[in-house]
């Protein structure tokens, strides 16, 4: 538990020292793009576009130039959707929600310690069974009935719990494309003020700043949302089928828990019927030792 929490915390530390680096570096170069840009259009354009063209980078393509729209909120967004996705990675698991086995231990439990010390046995883990097989034993009261019920109730409440946690990758894949579609509709608003600015004749290096913010916005809210809803697909049917797999595993420990309450119940029952028939019998021989003594007064 430590280490994963560790991993996490260096992971999230990570991911946004990249975005900070994003920025910084982004900054400068989008000014001295928009200065190569100006001078495009004061000299030979073609030269100049060529030259330009032969020195970009991939990184200058699909990161400088889209902008503020980009950096500060559909990097950070997927820097998001990765550390969640690596997050649920590490916690929905098999190996960590329904380990091998874990039916056929809280049975082992039960029959050797009884209901009364299964909390103390079973408290750190963390697995769909054991803790719907705690609560059901620490609340049921004695109550059979009651006891199952809360076991399928604990069961069903833990993958309703993961179901909304993994709800997050489903927002940020319904977003993201919003995102890109407004960060699109923005491009387009500068190049047609960059038309205008030029009097209905602009040069392709006006238009160039409005089409590459419309078109990498688009590209990255697509870029973001397409991995995120499919990881959310993914994490989606895993705790579906852990859930289903977990009441099968329940269905083992039920009668087991019917079994144990029976025990118990009969066990703490015979001191009390021991009890009160030892009462009569004490009852019985004190009357006789009474009239046993009433007789010899008599002679």
């Amino acid at each position: 538990m430590h280490k994963s929490f560790l991993l996490r915390i260096f992971l999230l530390i990570f991911l946004l020292a990249v975005v900070l680096g994003v920025i910084v570096v982004g900054l400068p170069l989008r000014k001295a793009a928009q200065r190569g840009d100006t001078a495009a259009v004061r000299a030979d354009y073609g030269q100049m576009a060529a030259e330009a063209g032969r020195r970009q980078s991939l990184f200058e393509q699909f990161v400088i130039a889209g902008g503020p729209i980009v950096w500060f909120v559909l990097l950070p967004m997927s820097v998001l959707m990765v550390y969640l996705a690596v997050e649920y990675g590490l916690t929905i698991r098999r190996k960590k929600l329904l380990p091998c086995g874990v039916s056929a231990e809280a049975v082992e439990t039960l029959q050797r310690y009884g209901p009364e010390k299964l909390k103390e046995r079973i408290a750190d883990r963390g697995d769909f069974v054991s803790v719907a097989v705690i609560k059901a034993v620490t609340q049921g009261k004695g109550d059979w009935f009651r006891m199952r019920n809360l076991l399928f109730e604990s069961l069903q409440e833990q993958a309703s719990r993961l179901m909304r946690r993994i709800e997050w990758l489903n927002l940020i894949g319904n977003v993201s494309p919003m995102v890109g579609l407004f960060g699109t509709v923005f491009g387009m608003i500068k190049l047609f003020d960059a038309i205008v600015t030029a009097g209905g004749q602009p040069q392709p290096a006006q238009l160039a700043g409005g089409i590459s913010v419309a078109l990498v916005t688009t590209f990255w809210g697509l870029f973001i949302a397409i991995p995120a809803l499919a990881i959310h697909g993914v994490f989606r049917n895993r705790i579906e089928t852990l859930a289903n797999d977990a009441v099968i595993e329940a269905e083992h420990i039920v009668p087991e828990i019917r079994r144990s309450i029976k025990k118990q119940m009969v066990s703490t029952a015979e001191p009390r019927t021991a009890a009160r028939l030892k009462q009569p019998i004490s009852e019985l021989l004190a009357k006789s030792r009474k009239a046993s003594g009433d007789s010899v007064r008599l002679r």
